[in-house]
């Protein structure tokens, strides 16, 4: 959040542009519902489209004859993968942003299980698409708070200070 001269001209905290709806998840205006709506659909079709992708490599995998075993534990890492992508994704939607360098890396280090678990992580977004933009909530929260401190400090600033030094004396 900066605290600058807004682009629509008003003194005070600018809001956080959200990938694919800018700022409009502020007053939901500026087709935020049709973006949410084809977040939606778009994730919904990126998961069937994943689904298919991996359908298509297990059927390789059983065509060039490798043991049962091998393609269980391609079945089983995908699975725990999306499971993992999934509920991280979710639930990091509604978390603060990593704040400190260890959960930094922590989120680093976890790229990688959640490009394998592209499924769930892509179910995420469906889902949350269904109530909120992804990530809005959380800066929803900071741009709030934003608000309330500029009001704040601009509200205790009314008046002369000399003047009320005068009337001390």
């Amino acid at each position: 959040m900066t605290d600058a001269r807004r682009p629509d001209g008003v003194d005070g905290p600018s809001p956080e542009p959200i990938r694919f709806f800018g700022t409009t998840w502020v007053d939901h205006t500026g087709g935020y519902a049709l973006r949410r709506a084809g977040l939606v659909v778009g994730a919904l079709a990126l998961v069937l489209l994943g689904a298919f992708a991996l359908r298509s490599a297990y059927e390789g995998l059983a065509l060039a004859e490798v043991a049962g075993w091998v393609r269980g534990l391609v079945v089983v890492l995908f699975a725990v993968c999306s499971s993992v992508g999934f509920a991280h994704t979710l639930t990091g939607f509604g978390q603060r942003r990593p704040d400190t360098q260890k959960e930094r890396e922590r989120e680093r280090s976890l790229r990688s299980l959640l490009l394998v678990g592209f499924i769930g992580v892509l179910f995420a977004y469906a889902l949350r698409g269904l109530f909120e933009a992804p990530g809005e909530r959380v800066l929803r929260e900071e741009y709030d708070e934003a608000v309330r401190q500029h009001e704040r400090r601009r509200t205790s600033r009314t008046g002369n200070p000399a003047k009320r030094n005068k009337r001390r004396r």
